[in-house]
């Protein structure tokens, strides 16, 4: 068992942390106070293969693993977690064409995502967040061609997509069985965009409404047979929550040096406050949870890169990183004491940064049932 990096992963550590500390973090307080979503410096990530770092090279990818992926989104939620959801949303949908694409749809779409193209993954819908059986947006095939009408919601990238996953029920009442998967061109007629949707944190990340009216979506750009869309979403997603875990992990550690670098510096009854045990201990356990979140994302995403993907250890991954950085961010509040909860200081911008982990791409509720049902024995050690 090797826990050490190979020389092309510390070249790819070093090329994000800088590009994320220079490029990204400066800027992420501009970012969230205005809402802005910096398109240019996201074009500029991906030219620079941080966007596709696990693309296969045929589609103009850097043919890298999940590993790779998870040290990119590391590094990169640790200067700004808005702008690394962003950053590595494409994944999700990409993941999905790369299962189930026939060889034309791999060549045609993964393609355009190598090329800088930017897609969106259109399962969340306004009363079907979790409930993933309870889409409500219909395929219906009409001739060579399905007629798509419904709307989604929470979708990250969507002004910016320029196609989508979108996942629909072709059979309604089969349940999870009756969602199909499509490819839908943002250009489509009767596809529309919402405004981008008011949120708590992560305002770098757009997200939007998306609207089908009478969407006409070629039989070709199914993904898979008929029903299979579910199957495809949880594989994909299986696939993207350790990448959600390293963006949480990337936060617990900002969460951590913003702590102990005030705490260094803020002095209590003649001494700085990091020498205190009531301090100290918030410290010692963001550590740790840094730590140990690490090592549950890169199993995971291990397993996925030989070929063992594993929806149990994708779970915990998510799961506790997703609490911890949560966890993390309200102690360093406490820790900054009453500038934490001003915004002149960083943490406060983690605090509301942090809870989306808990809620996206599986709310942790979630999670413990997906863990719990995933157990095959009650020492299965993987």
């Amino acid at each position: 068992m090797d826990f050490s990096y190979s020389a092309d992963q510390m070249s790819l550590m070093e090329l994000s942390r800088d590009f994320a500390l220079n490029e990204v973090q400066p800027y992420a307080a501009e970012w969230d106070a205005t809402g802005t979503n910096p398109r240019k410096v996201l074009d500029h990530a991906v030219s620079i293969g941080l966007g596709t770092i696990s693309l296969a090279p045929e589609y103009g990818g850097g043919g890298a693993g999940l590993i790779e992926e998870v040290i990119v989104a590391e590094e990169v939620a640790y200067a700004c977690a808005g702008f690394a959801s962003s950053l590595t949303l494409t994944s999700l949908p990409a993941s999905a064409v790369a299962l189930a694409g026939n060889r034309d749809q791999k060549a045609e779409y993964l393609s355009r995502i190598g090329s800088g193209s930017y897609a969106s993954f259109g399962m969340t819908e306004p009363a079907a967040g979790s409930n993933v059986a309870g889409i409500t947006t219909r395929a219906v095939l009409d001739g060579d061609s399905y007629i798509l009408n419904g709307s989604k919601t929470w979708i990250t990238n969507a002004p910016m997509a320029d196609f989508f996953v979108v996942f629909a029920k072709t059979t309604l009442d089969a349940g999870r069985k009756g969602i199909s998967a499509f490819i839908v061109e943002a250009s489509s007629a009767g596809l529309s965009v919402g405004p981008p949707l008011p949120k708590l944190g992560q305002k770098a990340s757009v997200s939007s409404e998306v609207f089908f009216e009478n969407v006409r979506v070629p039989v070709e750009n199914r993904l898979g047979d008929e029903g299979q869309g579910y199957s495809i979403a949880m594989r994909a997603f299986t696939h993207s929550r350790p990448i959600i875990a390293a963006m949480a992990v990337g936060l617990i550690r900002r969460c951590l040096d913003e702590s102990h670098q005030y705490a260094s510096e803020r002095l209590s009854m003649g001494v700085p406050i990091s020498h205190h045990q009531a301090i100290g201990s918030k410290l010692a356990e963001m550590s740790w949870k840094a730590s140990a979140g690490r090592l549950l994302t890169h199993k995971a995403a291990w397993l996925a890169d030989q070929g063992t993907p594993s929806v149990l250890s994708a779970g915990h991954a998510k799961l506790f990183t997703a609490d911890a950085a949560v966890e993390s961010a309200s102690e360093a509040v406490q820790v900054h004491g009453g500038m934490g909860y001003s915004r002149e200081y960083p943490v406060e911008k983690l605090y509301r940064d942090a809870k989306l982990y808990q809620i996206y791409e599986g709310s942790s509720e979630i999670q413990r049932i997906v863990i719990s049902r995933s157990i095959s024995t009650p020492t299965d050690p993987s």
